[in-house]
Parts: C-alpha cells; sequence; structure tokens
C-alpha cells in the first residue's frame, strides 16, 4: 500500500510540474548533484538518542527528473563508538555480547526517490526556490559487520522515509544545504510476537514495520549541482511559445503603430510647409520699400504735402489678404484717421505669369480687396479711396513681388 501511495505521489508531482510550465529539453547528464552528508544514529525505542547515537557518513548521487520527482542512489556507514544494549535481537543488536574491533558497524546501500513537496503544490517557477521541503522514500542492501571467531556479518534489506529540509544558496543555486531526518527499518528483523487479545493469548505475527525493528537518522548534507549543457544547474522554462493568432495580432498592433506613424509625420511635414510659407511672407515683408517722401515748405505760408506709399502683397492666382499682410492695411487706416483730410488711392497689380484677362481681373480685384478691408474692418469712409487694377506690373525685379496693391496716401495740411 505504501508503494502505490508513493508512485501516486511520484505521478502527480510530474503530472503537476508539467501542467504549469513548459520546460526547456534536458539530457540525460543534466540535473545531476552529488551530496556528502553526516550525522548521528540511533535505536528508535528503548534508549535516549543522544546519550546512545553513533555517528555515520555517507554520499548520495541524484539524477532529478522533474522539478518533482528525484531518483538517486545512496551509501551510509555507521561508527561503532557506542553499545546499544539489550533490546530484542535483530541486526541492530547483532554484534552484542562479542568485542567488535571493526570502526564500521552497519552500511546501507540502496536507491531512493524524493518528491519535493514544494513544487507539488506551490508549482516550479522557473528556479529553486531559497528553502524548500521533500519527502524522501528508499530502500536497499543492509549489512552489519561483526567481529570474533563464532560471529559472522550479517545481511539484510531496509526501507527509508524522511524529510529533506534544502536550503539553496547563491544565484546559480550550484549549492544546497539540507537537514535530513528519517527513519530506517530493518526489514528482516525478529516479526514473530505474542499478540494479545482481550480473550486470551494467540501466537501471532506482528508488521515488519515496528519501533524496535528501526532507527532513527539525524544528518546534515551539503549538495553540489553539475552545471547543465545550457550552462543553468536547474530545470529551465521554454519561451513562451505564441500561435498563429498571437502573431497576427502582434502584426496588426504593429500595422496600426506604422500608419499612426505616418500620419504623424504627415502632419510634421505640413507644419514645415507651413512654416517655410510664413518664413517666405516674413522676408516679403521685409522686402518691401515704403517711401515717404515730403515736400516740405517753399515759405512758412506754403502748403505742406506728404505722399505715403504702402505695398499689400498676394499669393499666386489670390486676391484674398492673407493675416499677414493685415498690417500694412492696418498702417494706412491709421494714417488715415489720424489725418482728416487724407485720401489713399489704391492699385492693384498682377505678376506676368498666365493668361492676360486672368492677370486683369486679379489686379482689379487686389485693388478692391484693400478698399473693402478699409471700409468694413477700419470704418473708413469710401468716398477717400480710389481703388483701381493696373494690370500686370514691372515695378519690381522679382516677379512674386509684382502680385501686390500699392496704397498711395496723399495729404494736404497748411
Amino acid at each position: 500500500m505504501k508503494k502505490i501511495i508513493l508512485l501516486a505521489i511520484a505521478a502527480l508531482g510530474f503530472t503537476a510540474a508539467q501542467a504549469q510550465v513548459t520546460l526547456e529539453g534536458s539530457k540525460a547528464a543534466d540535473n545531476i548533484s552529488f551530496t556528502l552528508k553526516g550525522g548521528a544514529v540511533s535505536p528508535f525505542q528503548h534508549y535516549a538518542f543522544f546519550k546512545n547515537a553513533r555517528g555515520m557518513f555517507g554520499a548520495e548521487l541524484r539524477k532529478q527528473v522533474t522539478p518533482v520527482l528525484g531518483l538517486g542512489v545512496e551509501g551510509e556507514w555507521t561508527i561503532n563508538t557506542s553499545s546499544w544494549g539489550k533490546a530484542p535481537a535483530n541486526v541492530w543488536q547483532s554484534a552484542l555480547g562479542v568485542k567488535s574491533k571493526n570502526m564500521l558497524d552497519h552500511q546501507f546501500v540502496g536507491g531512493f526517490a524524493a518528491i519535493n513537496l514544494s513544487n507539488l503544490f506551490g508549482g516550479y517557477k522557473g528556479a529553486p526556490r531559497a528553502v524548500e521541503v521533500e519527502a524522501v522514500a528508499g530502500a536497499g542492501w543492509l549489512h552489519a559487520y561483526q567481529a570474533g571467531a563464532d560471529v559472522t556479518d550479517e545481511n539484510s534489506w531496509y526501507t527509508k522515509y524522511g524529510v529533506n529540509f534544502n536550503f539553496n544558496l547563491g544565484e546559480s543555486k550550484a549549492w544546497t544545504i539540507s537537514l535530513k531526518p528519517a527513519v530506517l527499518w530493518d526489514m528482516n528483523g525478529d516479526v514473530k510476537k505474542v499478540v494479545r487479545k482481550e480473550h486470551g493469548g494467540l501466537n501471532g505475527q506482528e508488521s515488519r514495520y515496528n519501533a524496535n525493528n528501526a532507527v532513527v537518522e539525524l544528518q546534515a548534507g551539503v549538495t553540489y549541482h553539475f552545471q547543465n549543457h545550457n550552462g543553468a544547474r536547474y530545470f529551465t522554462v521554454c519561451p513562451k511559445q505564441y500561435t498563429q493568432a498571437d502573431v497576427d495580432a502582434l502584426n496588426g498592433q504593429i500595422n496600426a503603430l506604422r500608419n499612426n506613424l505616418n500620419n504623424a509625420q504627415a502632419d510634421l511635414d505640413a507644419c514645415n510647409a507651413r512654416a517655410a510659407q510664413l518664413a517666405r511672407d516674413l522676408e516679403a515683408c521685409k522686402a518691401q520699400k515704403n517711401k515717404v517722401t515730403e515736400v516740405v515748405k517753399v515759405k512758412e505760408t506754403e502748403v505742406k504735402s506728404a505722399s505715403l506709399e504702402t505695398n499689400v502683397f498676394f499669393q499666386q492666382g489670390k486676391s484674398t489678404i492673407e493675416r499677414a499682410q493685415q498690417p500694412n492695411v492696418e498702417r494706412v487706416a491709421t494714417f488715415l484717421k489720424n489725418h482728416p483730410e487724407a485720401t489713399v488711392e489704391i492699385k492693384g497689380y498682377a505678376s506676368p505669369e498666365g493668361p492676360q484677362d486672368l492677370n486683369i481681373r486679379l489686379a482689379n480685384n487686389r485693388a478692391a480687396a484693400v478698399k473693402d478691408m478699409l471700409v468694413k474692418t477700419y470704418k473708413v469712409s469710401a468716398s477717400r479711396i480710389k481703388a483701381e487694377g493696373q494690370g500686370i506690373g514691372d515695378m519690381f525685379s522679382e516677379p512674386d513681388w509684382n502680385r501686390v496693391s500699392v496704397c498711395y496716401i496723399n495729404t494736404n495740411e497748411k
């Protein structure tokens, strides 16, 4: 029954470990570890543990099959340092009454299985925990060394159950320190015993798992984990496996980001073009040659006259006054308001490109646009404004500058 339970736990652990994560494939020589251990052993009952304890030492070689299941072989030897006194005859007391000169009195050689309870119930996270608990079960050959002319060595077999408390050290988890308490039974011990019942006595057979046939081990061990083919010293987790649906979804997100980037680039290009146009308009404004000509006095009673010239430039094929040109119109309006007797004459021009009839219309419309702004926006009387188109202009060396309305302000003050 116990063996069946252990096999069931091992199978459950293997299934649970595989269900939690996808592990990277390992080779036969991967996940191997070697342990040196030592401590004390004492009979399970009838004796005080530490008073009657004997020293013991041993070694283990283990292969970790999964993060939950480990299989290994071990050898242990007890040191003949004390007598365990009188007790039911079995292999543990086989040398009693005989003066033994052997340093070693028992050895255990067998195999074991270890179930990592931390990974079984908590899941494997891709690396060993700092502290882990294992359940251990094993069986093997038990040999008792005896000395004397009329005494021979004894052989038996044993079973073993225990717990390992593992402390994994360092970032690479190359070393482990363990506390390893366990109970070990001599399976060929004295199993005949009188079993008392309520009415009378009856010879019966007692279970092999008898405390009289058992010893308690208390050991500490140091384990070195050999390096795997991938450089790690434990099971590693495979990268996430993406399905075609996952790949398609990621490609969709990438394409959406690319479209957003293209749209942002188009907006940036439009802003740069607008900034360049504004820079050209500013240079055109700076290039204007506003002239103020004053003809003054001949005598104190002479009439003083002055003429102010202001230019309003237009885009090719358009007669709409842009915002950058509006200050030039406002300048004319301000002067007219400050000089009630002044009048303005607006002459519109076009550059030579394009059909002549279109350029004539553009010239007329450009002069009319300036007049309309003076009247509607700045409330200048239309009677003080004369506007007419002059066709194609040639007053500027740059053809673009001839797309203009020239405002001539005339005033007479005495």
